[in-house]
């Protein structure tokens, strides 16, 4: 049996509970519902496990006509939703004919989505572990994109249980001014925001911006004044830090925008993130409509605990709790500069030493990280490395954070010293478009729709020369080609994008990220933001300020395969120029680049900056005061 898809409104996909795992470093958000816990009830109903694939429904809009008999149930948002044109309603099981047609209409609110489940599951394949559809990645679910008029979509009969009803109690409630109950950290610290500042954020009612959607939900009301002048060495804003991993439910200042992230959002990022929703209500996110209300409640540990138990009790009687910690838990000094921070319900972060660009600090969370994955600890999930810190993702129902805390630490107070660790990696060989027409696409349109009047535009190359205190637009295309950039971590934007870093300190071009960012960026547009270069996977919004194109990092023809990302943490950048024209055709062919087997030795990379530290030093005091005359400039213009 299967079901025709007549109309699909704005958006509809199929999504599977969790979604993907274990793909978090390399820039693979999880996908799936966005409201998982509507979605799981209406599964349940259906007699399905919480986790078959359904349909998620944006708005409404969506009708389809089934060719052979199923029982279907709706939850999430009421679209007022009819069969054959007459009224169903939500949260019970709809028995459905053959050739009758399920009609949704839109949501008025509250709420922003429907779900879909019929009994037995949408049949689809899997794509790197999971059935839930990623749009902007172009795969999961159906086709890898959303649904269209005249898919049909086969159905599988195989049930767990008999449909029910479900207990009015423990339908979600669905409002229009929301509270959001959020752990702090791991950036709610005074390096970063004033007692102002965070008083600010957990204390206004923000405002859903328009701008919303999977990937993350913007916010809109009181911008901190923020404890810092700049972000250094990671960008010109006080919000610009060094690349470290984000989880869904992070609220981040993107700039002076705050973005909580969603289930298609990025793994990896440069930004302030001064809390994390609890998991127990990371649901409402996918219910959140333009101009709603928010409040953030601060929660502690245990009631995050107990809010999530009693969530997943009310899902399936027998869920396992969250594990206790051991009576007598490990005790280590992980060293004077190491900090463990919590990040949400489910990770840690842990960061190593100052806030500055240290290759030191890089090697010290890949030596942690290959400890980590030497000691397989039971319930951890994601090892995501940033430029200083690591993060681990973690079940607490299969280890408890405190336990796990005294295991890293632990782990991390036996590294010693990295000066000689060897890290193997290759030389690759990009090709690069300067200037190439899309990237100056994606400025054109960030000044018709977002802002015109910002520093960086019209022309990303010359801010770059203005800021870093360059002669002419030609040394910026000098330093560019000059450079060897070494990869410190993938995903910075989705999809296998590497964030990388000049290895001669020289070639260390420094500038801010778009404030607000873009809406669209081309797909393998390379970027500039703080002193890091990034080559954008995916066609989506960015903030790095733009050079040129090159080929795939992502190869979607090695998806079946499972490794689809051609770049690895330790890889060594080098571009070189190639026309518009021949650029297209490379991309036309999914050209492999040239590599080059290389090991990078820290001691031999420290002797180079040593040997060469006069000429490091009168480029740094160049680019700090064309820098510092940038900010000042900006002060007045808001002054």
């Amino acid at each position: 049996m299967a079901l025709e898809v007549l109309a699909a409104g704005p958006m509809a996909t199929v999504q599977e509970h969790p979604g993907r795992r274990g793909l978090w470093p390399v820039g693979v958000p999880p996908s799936g519902p966005m409201d998982a816990l509507s979605f799981r009830l209406a599964n349940r109903i259906a007699g399905n496990p919480g986790e078959t694939a359904a349909i998620e429904v944006t708005v409404g809009g969506f009708r389809a006509r089934f060719d052979g008999p199923a029982t279907v149930v709706l939850g999430g948002a009421d679209p007022g939703a009819t069969l054959d044109g007459e009224p169903v309603g939500l949260w019970e099981p709809i028995a459905v004919a053959a050739g009758e047609e399920l009609a949704l209409g839109f949501a008025r609110g509250p709420g922003m989505r429907t779900y879909v489940a019929v009994t037995g599951g949408i049949d689809v394949p899997e794509v790197l572990g999971s059935r839930a559809t990623f749009p902007l990645g172009g795969f999961g679910g159906f086709e890898g994109r959303p649904l269209a008029p005249g898919d049909r979509l086969p159905v599988d009969h195989d049930a767990v249980g008999p449909a029910r009803a479900l207990n009015v109690g423990l339908r979600p409630v669905l409002r229009r001014d929301w509270t959001l109950r959020v752990r702090r950290g791991p950036h709610d610290i005074p390096e970063y925001l004033t007692d102002e500042d965070l008083a600010s954020i957990f204390g206004q009612r923000w405002t859903v911006g328009a701008q919303s959607d999977r990937t993350g939900v913007r916010l809109e009301g009181d911008i901190p004044d923020w404890a810092r002048t700049d972000g250094g060495d990671a960008g010109l804003h006080p919000s610009n830090l060094h690349d470290n991993a984000y989880v869904v439910g992070s609220l981040i200042f993107t700039g002076d925008t705050p973005v909580l992230i969603g289930p298609d959002g990025p793994s990896l990022g440069g930004f302030v993130s001064p809390c994390v929703v609890v998991q127990a209500d990371q649901w409402k996110l996918g219910q959140l409509r333009p101009g709603d209300t928010v409040g953030l409640e601060c929660v502690d540990a245990a009631q995050a605990r107990w809010l999530d138990e009693r969530q997943e009790r009310a899902l399936d009687p027998k869920a396992r709790p969250w594990r206790a910690p051991a009576p007598v838990r490990l005790a280590a000094d992980a060293g004077s500069d190491v900090v463990v921070r919590r990040c949400g319900d489910g990770a840690l972060l842990v960061e190593f030493g100052e806030m500055t660009l240290d290759l030191r600090l890089r090697l010290r969370a890949h030596a942690l990280e290959q400890r980590l994955e030497e000691a397989a600890i039971d319930g951890v999930r994601d090892l995501t490395a940033g430029i200083r810190s690591l993060q681990v993702q973690f079940d607490p129902r299969e280890v408890a954070a405190e336990d796990l805390e005294g295991r890293v630490r632990a782990l991390a107070a036996e590294l010693g010293d990295v000066d000689d660790l060897e890290v193997r990696g290759r030389v690759v060989h990009l090709p690069l478009s300067w200037d190439d027409p899309q990237a100056r696409e994606a400025v054109a349109r960030y000044m018709r729709i977002v802002r015109p009047d910002a520093p960086w535009c019209p022309d990303n190359i010359e801010f770059i020369r203005r800021v870093n205190g360059l002669a002419s637009a030609e040394d910026v295309h000098r330093v560019v080609f000059d450079a060897s950039y070494l990869v410190l971590g993938l995903g910075d934007v989705y999809l296998g994008a590497p964030v990388a870093v000049p290895l001669d300190p020289r070639h260390r071009l420094v500038t801010t990220k778009y404030n607000p960012a873009r809406t669209w960026t081309p797909e393998n547009a390379v970027g500039i933001g703080g002193a890091y270069l990034c080559v954008y996977g995916m066609e989506g919004p960015g903030g790095y300020q733009l050079v040129g194109r090159t080929t795939q990092v992502w190869n979607p023809r090695d998806i079946e395969g499972g490794t689809p990302w051609r770049l690895r943490a330790f890889d060594q950048l080098r571009f070189h120029p190639v026309s518009t024209e021949e650029l297209g055709r490379l991309r036309a062919a999914y050209a492999e680049p040239r590599t080059e087997d290389v090991v990078f030795r820290l001691a031999d990379h420290l002797g180079f900056v040593d040997e060469h530290a006069g000429s490091i030093a009168a480029f740094r005091a160049t680019q700090q005061a064309a820098f510092a005359a940038e900010r000042d400039a900006w002060r007045a213009v808001a002054a």
